[in-house]
Formats: structure tokens, sequence, C-alpha cells
């Protein structure tokens, strides 16, 4: 659906800044200038940020085709002459205001869907559950916000006849404008737990705020055994349909049985329903999908079907895929595996994902049908069209029978293949002979092209580092509120992200404005410029024999004595340079490791004054103990110091180059001293090494193993390498995927380190060998092989790792060995 400009101005009560009005149709909303989609029908909305302004970026959108605009400042609207700009007060208030009005075209249920956990798979359940009676429209994966939400809202169609809307909150004050968005008939409460704590006084404050999205709904579902939702359901006198484990409900959930089918686990479910006893059987174990199952089938009973349709539905429901994974597959090529939905909104998602972290010489899509729609054939193919013509897609792999039509609509720069099935495909697979190639893989489940994926991923053992693109983008958030707006932030990616993997987060940071990076050699930065980084890289340790290949690669070094200077100096010579190029001077203040001394700064300005083919981008110093209170005299020694030597050093060059001496500690204990720009490190990938903000950070990396094999070791037998290991008692003994040369130190056996399984920590029984390591499962009955285990991660801080091997998070993540396959994802 969409809304002429005037419409807009008239639903806004807002005006234009341009004297001539430009006719134009609106058809989608978006607001980040890099995730730009059919410029030509949409509006740019300028949001005003903690850090970003949206007006700042108006020329770029233009140029990228876009020429509707909602702003909420002045701008230069003679110099965009083709552009139409709304103005209003606030631009996130009119959007709200613009997609609120949006919906109440619409006479359909809405389900509104909040809680701390859950929100997302209750969501998409619903949907596999109901979509064969009705065409539904629900928000895109987990969008959820305060900018979620409407985006999600705005997709209501005229042919929908059912929405299914999640919305979250994180502080008081935000689900009352949801609310007014979604307007749910229908509520569904999963439940409430720890998630955003810091931002309410309370749990009850929490649940009452949750629970404004729900006024005048017709029916509210939630679990009773959850005692502060029934509270406030209770006060609050909603019409309800309530289940529960524990005591009296509409729907009761009388027992549950885990058991196995081949190699997977189900569970059934015996209900009571009207003093009704029936059952279902979902394809899952765990608590969370039996607690999120509950809710679906409270939903169905409450709308009328009956308990032979749930039971045949329940027992196809799949995993809902809530992440985007990026691998490394043959052929130097990576692959991004989608591969259990196809959809519009989550095509858009995962193209944006797939165009902001590609770096190789060609993109590939491999794409499904897409089913269910809603959406003719010929329009929904040719906006897939657009889609891939706007993120340069070079080739185009079709599975289906519906998908077909879109190669007579394909421009002839992109290469089209087809095939009717995944198997057909899959027969031919060694003909494409992929290399050096970015490959997108997008299919609905039906298609199983999990069997593609298997097919094209570079096979490694079973231990793998999975690293939470999403955690890391909100840590450079977390980190970006205690930062002030205009001071420019360095981010430390030396050590390969400290092990998290370079390009890949080099490329994120780059999306996320960062606007520094720092390596600690060259070769380091040289495959940063190969991955197609562009952000300005400062090499740490530069060596003589790299200075030219740093030249080549627009690197830039840091210098911290005459004779690297020299050599710099001589090598930009003999490289024919012709225009100053920028270099960073390490000021000595304290740490006594690299760095010009305090005597030496006049020398210093001098020669650099000789020198007309350097300038000198920053000058910083490193703080020894910025984390530790106990040392903060020390610290601010070292930072008057810098203060003093910087300011001699810049009134002698006659211009002033970037100042920075903040490290990840120093930002949040020393706010006052950002200077020009601070140095992100380890904080960014979740370890507040001073403690003040850890609980604010998330952690970016989780070491995984397998459980090979299962044993049972009876009392007095040895087990491992020079019988270290001894049963004390008859044990069951697990071997697990992970030895030292994966950076499991042996320094853990015999029962220093512990591992997670099944939620619960187990230690390692014996010597930890090269290649695997056996942990006592005596205490966790239902362990199974081939079930995940967690090194480190969420549920187990890399800290208690460290503390155990008495060294710090540093040394464990950049010990993690290249074999260790690196799994990046984005939820």
């Amino acid at each position: 659906m969409s809304y002429n400009i005037q419409s807009i101005v008239k639903i806004l009560n807002a005006s234009f800044l341009n004297s001539k009005i430009h006719e134009s149709e609106i058809r989608h909303l978006q607001y980040d200038s890099r995730l730009i989609f059919n410029p030509g029908k949409s509006m740019f909305i300028a949001i005003v940020g903690e850090r970003r302004d949206g007006h700042d970026f108006i020329e770029d959108v233009y140029e990228k085709g876009v020429r509707n605009f909602l702003v909420s400042k002045e701008v230069n609207a003679g110099f965009l002459a083709e552009a139409n700009f709304v103005k209003v007060d606030d631009t996130l208030e009119a959007l709200h205001k613009l997609v609120a009005y949006h919906r109440t075209q619409f006479d359909i249920p809405i389900i509104g869907i909040t809680g701390s956990n859950g929100k997302t798979i209750v969501k998409e359940w619903l949907y596999h559950l109901l979509k064969d009676d009705f065409n539904i429209v629900r928000s895109p994966k987990s969008y959820n916000s305060q900018l979620g939400v409407p985006l999600s809202v705005w997709e209501i169609a005229e042919d929908h006849n059912l929405g299914i809307f999640e919305a979250g909150i994180s502080k008081v004050g935000e689900m009352q404008n949801l609310a007014d968005i979604v307007q749910p008939t229908i509520g569904i409460f999963t439940n409430i737990g720890s998630a955003h704590d810091n931002g309410f006084r309370d749990t009850e404050e929490k649940v009452e705020e949750k629970m404004q999205l729900f006024p005048g709904v017709e029916k509210l579902i939630y679990c009773r055994d959850y005692p502060a939702i029934s509270a406030a359901v209770e006060q609050k006198g909603f019409s309800t349909f309530t289940w529960s484990k524990q005591g009296e409900a509409d729907l009761r959930l009388k027992e549950s049985g885990v058991f196995k089918v081949g190699k997977a686990f189900h569970t059934k479910l015996v209900c009571v329903f009207n003093g009704t006893e029936f059952s279902f059987t979902i394809p899952f174990s765990d608590d969370a999908s039996i607690e999120n199952a509950m809710h679906c089938c409270a939903y169905l009973l409450q709308r009328g079907y009956q308990s032979e349709v749930i039971a045949e539905r329940m027992e196809i429901l799949q995993p809902v895929a809530l992440r985007l994974e990026m691998k490394a597959a043959f052929n130097n090529c990576t692959l991004i595996n989608d591969s259990y939905s196809a959809d519009l909104d989550s095509l858009r998602i995962a193209l944006d994902f797939f165009d902001r972290h590609h770096s190789k010489n060609s993109k590939v899509v491999i794409l499904s049908d897409i089913l269910q729609s809603g959406v003719r054939p010929g329009l929904l193919y040719l906006e897939v069209r657009e889609m891939l013509e706007n993120k340069g897609v070079d080739q185009l792999i079709a599975i289906g029978e519906q998908i077909r039509i879109i190669g007579d609509y394909l421009p002839n720069h992109i290469k089209f293949h087809y095939f009717p099935t995944t198997e057909a495909f899959l027969s031919q697979l060694s003909l494409f002979r992929f290399r050096d190639a970015s490959i997108l893989l997008k299919g609905a489940r039906i298609f199983h092209f999990e069997d593609i994926a298997s097919r094209l991923e570079m096979k490694a053992h079973k231990t793998v580092l999975e690293v939470d693109l999403n955690a890391l983008s909100h840590n450079f958030q977390i980190y970006q509120r205690y930062i002030i707006p205009w001071t420019k932030i360095m981010v430390m990616v030396k050590a390969s992200a400290y092990g998290s993997g370079g390009h890949e987060v080099a490329r994120l940071l780059e999306f996320m404005k960062a606007d520094y990076l720092a390596v600690a050699y060259a070769d380091e930065g040289v495959d940063l410029r190969k991955a197609g980084i562009k952000l300005p890289i400062m090499v740490l340790n530069p060596e003589e024999a790299s200075l030219e290949t740093m030249i080549r690669h627009d690197l830039e070094p840091e210098i911290y004595s005459f004779d690297l200077l020299q050599a710099f100096a001589d090598q930009l010579e003999k490289q024919m340079v012709n225009d100053p190029y920028p270099i960073h001077i390490k000021l000595e203040t304290g740490m006594h490791r690299l760095g010009f001394e305090p005597n030496e700064i006049k020398a210093l300005a001098e020669m650099l004054n000789g020198l007309s083919l350097i300038k000198v981008a920053s000058v910083f110093s490193h703080l020894a103990a910025s984390d530790i209170a106990d040392h903060d005299a020390f610290t601010q020694q070292q930072i008057d110091l810098f203060g003093d030597l910087s300011a001699k050093l810049s009134s002698t060059l006659g211009y002033t180059p970037i100042k920075h001496i903040l490290n990840s500690g120093g930002i949040v204990r020393f706010p006052n001293q950002q200077m020009d720009m601070v140095r992100l490190g380890i904080g960014l990938y979740g370890i507040d090494s001073s403690g003040t903000i850890q609980d604010d950070l998330l952690p970016v990396t989780t070491l995984k193993a397998t459980l090979s094999q299962i044993k049972t070791v009876e009392k007095g037998e040895s087990i491992g390498y020079n019988r270290a290991g001894r049963a004390t008692d008859t044990l069951r003994i697990g071997t697990i995927s992970i030895g030292y040369g994966d950076g499991f130190p042996r320094r853990l056996s015999n029962g220093i380190g512990r591992v997670l399984v099944r939620g619960q920590k187990v230690p390692v029984v014996g010597n930890v060998c090269m290649d695997m390591t056996m942990i006592d499962l005596s205490g966790v009955p239902d362990a199974r092989e081939g079930d995940e285990v967690v090194i480190f991660g969420k549920d187990l801080p890399i800290q208690e790792l460290a503390d155990a091997l008495g060294t710090i998070p540093y040394e464990v993540l950049t010990g993690i060995s290249g074999r260790v396959k690196r799994v990046f994802f984005q939820e």
C-alpha cells in the first residue's frame, strides 16, 4: 500500500520546506542511509540519535535516488531541487503517528506479543500454524523496537487478513508508543525474566510497562505460573485465556515426556481443556520450546481450532532461523546461510547483510520460490529483481516452480540459472566452479537448502568459535554513550580482532561508522585492504622491512623512534610519494614500552618540520593501568604529562594533530579526558577489565565443541594420558572435540577446567589432549552424544576460564587456534 506525499503531509499536519511540490508515491519508509532500497518509492526519515543525525546524510541518500525526506531541521531545499522535504517537530514521533494512522485503515485481527523471551519464536510458530488459513503480515525477524515496530506495521496491505507483531522495550515510557501503532485485538504475554532489568525499578514496574501494549484487547493469553504477570492482569480485569503447569487455568499442561525419534528428541504434551484431555507432540525437548508451544496452543484453542488439528500442525513445527550465518566455503568463497525462510522482508534483511559483508570478486544468490507472499508472482518477482539489482548481484541461481519467471525480468549483467528442485541443482553443482565469490543461500524450508550449505561449506572439525555481530554492534553502541559525539573512535582489530576474525569484524565497524582501525603488524592491515576495508588503518608495530608494503596499501605507521621516523621518510622518497603521508607519533608517559621520551620532544618537532613528505595525523600515548582504581593517581599523571608533551609538539609543528590516550578502561573511568579520539579494544568484545560497565556489555564470542562419545568408567580405572585421571566412583565420562591444539590449554587438566553441558558445569577429567578432552558427565544424566558443549560464552563467561588459567581474557581469545572454524552470525 502506498500514499502520495500530499496525503502524508496532511496526516502529519506538517509542511513542505520546498516551494515546488513533486508528485510522489511513498511505499517504503527508510531511516538508514547505508541500507537504501527501491529509492524511487521511498521516504527517508531523518532520525536524530545520540551520535548520528539523519539530516547529515540527506545528500548521500539523495545521490542514491531518494527524493522524499521527513525532516525536523531546516535544510537547503533548493540545493536538492528534485526533492520533497516534509518538516515536522520530531521525526521519530512523526513516524509513529504516520504508521498509527496506517494501522487504522485496516479492520483485521492483530496479535500483539510481548514478554522477556520467546516473542519471536511464538510469532514465527503462529505464522506457520496459521498460514494455510490466513494471509498474514508479521514482524520480520525480531523487529520489535521503537523503529522496528512501525516499520513492521507499515507493511500491512489490503490483502492481509491477520497481523502478528512483537513489541519489545528496554525502559519505562516506551510501550505506549508501540501500543498506539500495533493496536492489537489479541494479546500474548510470553513470560517475564531478567532481560533489560537495568531499565526498570523492579519486576513489577517492568510487567506494568509491558502491559501497556494491551488496552482494549478482546483476549489476553498468558501463563499463570508467573505471579507478577498474574497479579497485574487480575488487577486490570482483562478478559483472559490462561494456561498453567502448576494450577488451575483454562488450559492445563498435565504432563510432558521426552522421547527419541531417530537422532532427534521430541516431547509429548498432555493437556486438559474444558475437562477433556488431549495431547500433541512437538519436535523439541527444551523447556523454552514447551512454553512457546503452549502459548501457541492456547491461541489456537481460543480461536476455535479442534485439538486434532492442533496436534497435526504442532508435530511439524520447525526450528526458527533467528540468525544469518557467515562461514568459509570452498575455493576462497564466503557462504552466508539463511536457508530456512524465504519472504520479501527476510530477503531484504539478508541482502543488506550480504552487501555489507561482501569481500570477494562476485556476488552469487541462490534463491528458492517465495511462498505465501500474498503478492501475484509477476509483481513479487519484479520486486525481487529490484532488490537483486540494487545490491549489485552478479549471478542468480533460482530453484522452484514459480521463481522461473524472474528470468524474464533480470538485466543482462545478472547471470541466470534455473533448476526446478534442489536435487536438480545439486546434481549440477560441480559445473559452477564457484571461486572468490560471496554466496547468499536463501530458501524456504521445504527446499532443504541445508543440503546445499553442507556441500558448499569448508569441512572442519566440530569445534567452532561463534562471533555474534549483533553483540559486537551492541557493545560499540554502549561505548558510544560514554563518548562525546564529536570524539572520534579508533577500534583495535589486531590479532585478527582478538581472535574473532579481522576483516569480518572490520567490515561491521566500517558499517557502524568507526573512524579508525588499528592493527599490530602490517600484514594484518594488508589483509584488511585486500578484503575491501577503506577506513584509515594505523599499524602499531611497523617493521622497517614492511614500510614499502605499508605505503603501497595506504597503512599509517605508529612512529616511536628517530630511526624509524627517518627510515619511513626515506621510504617515502624512494616510493616517490608526492603528498604528505599520515603518521602517528607515540609518546612515552610511563608505560616504558615504546615511544619518544619527554626530553626528545624538541628534537622530534624539529625533525618533523624538516620532513615535507610527512604529516602527523595523531599524537598518542598508552595508559598503563586505566582500569585499576588504586593507580588512578599514576594514570592522571600520565594524562597530564601527555597533555603537556602533545601541546609542545603541536605548537612547534604549527598545526594540531588528533590527540588520544584513553583505552577501553579509560573511556568509562576518565570521561573528561577523551580529547580528540579514544581507542576501543577489548571492551568491544564484551570484556570490561575495569568492571565498571560489564553488566551492560554482551559476550561477542562463544567457543563450542561437540560431545563425541560417552562411556562408563568403573571405580579405580584411569582416564587419559599418563593415567592422570582416576575414577573415584563409577563415572560417566564424555569425550569432547577440543584440545590444546585448538586453544584449550593443558593447564585445565584434572578438574581445573570446567565446561557447560546442558546448562550444567562439569569438570575436566585427566589430562587435556591435543585434539580432545575428557569430562565428567555423572551429574548430567540426560547428556547425549552429539550434544553441544560450551567452553565459554554467555552462560559460562570467558573470565571464569581465564581465572582458572591464572591469566586474562586477552590471552584466551588470541590463543584460539586457526583450525577452529569461525562462524559469524547476525540475529
